[in-house]
């Protein structure tokens, strides 16, 4: 073999031994900050700064900005990202990568639902709909971080599903003041991911770490984040391993 064929054979498996190196390769993401308001009204950063971090934590990850969406959708700034243009942006990054979907939504919650935007919520038969259309039958993670965010749990629930919430159906959860950074289940999200090595250790270190903050703050009721992995998951989810910078 000539040697100058030898050496292209050799850059093209250098490539692709580097395009390897990622588990999520053709998947697509979606961060969301679906409200920018404490329980009272008033404006705060805590939900954007939770989307900003964890899209730079999952792009550490090994998920690819080129398939990657997250959007804010406060009104007041411009410009304005309106729920329908979120849904739109979704749908776009998901028709694209189409090897496995990561969606994260971080907002308030309630016993009907979860706020998607200044007008809107969102209830578990319209998040399964946008889901399903969205992610199909591909490997998919859904993180709702919203108080009674476990009432979605039992609808999204599939085999090629894992859901995470950051509380029980009938719990509120805690991190959404005034003077809070992030809310508590996103900043122990952003605090877990760097030390994870896939998401299954990912849920589990952060439901003990909003355990041990809500505990030395005496916040009761906890929040009691749930996590349910669908069958195909649980074996798929231990191969689907985060990228861990050289040390």
């Amino acid at each position: 073999m000539p040697r100058s064929a030898v050496i292209v054979i050799l850059l093209w498996l250098g490539a692709g031994a580097t395009h390897a190196q990622s588990r999520f390769d053709g998947w697509a993401s979606a961060v969301v900050a679906a409200e920018w308001r404490t329980s009272q009204g008033a404006p705060i950063q805590a939900f954007d700064n939770a989307r900003r971090d964890l899209t730079a934590g999952f792009l550490t990850a090994g998920f690819s900005r080129a398939d990657m969406v997250d959007y804010s959708l406060r009104p007041d700034v411009t410009p304005v990202t309106t729920d329908v243009a979120a849904a739109r942006g979704i749908a776009e990054a998901t028709t694209r990568a189409t090897r496995g979907c990561l969606l994260y939504f971080t907002s308030h919650g309630g016993p009907q639902g979860i706020v998607f935007g200044p007008d809107r919520i969102l209830s578990p038969t319209s998040m399964v709909t946008l889901v399903r259309g969205w992610c199909q039958d591909r490997p998919t993670v859904v993180v709702l971080s919203a108080c009674y965010s476990g009432i979605f749990v039992d609808s999204l629930a599939a085999p090629n599903r894992m859901i995470m919430t950051a509380a029980r159906r009938d719990r509120s959860s805690f991190g959404c003041s005034e003077d809070a950074t992030y809310p508590y289940f996103d900043a122990c999200m952003i605090q877990t991911l760097p030390m994870a090595s896939d998401f299954i250790a990912l849920a589990n270190g952060v439901r003990a770490c909003v355990k041990t903050r809500e505990d030395a703050e005496g916040l009761s009721p906890a929040s009691e984040p749930q996590v349910s992995i669908g069958a195909n998951m649980q074996l798929l989810l231990p191969t689907l391993r985060f990228n861990r910078p050289p040390g």
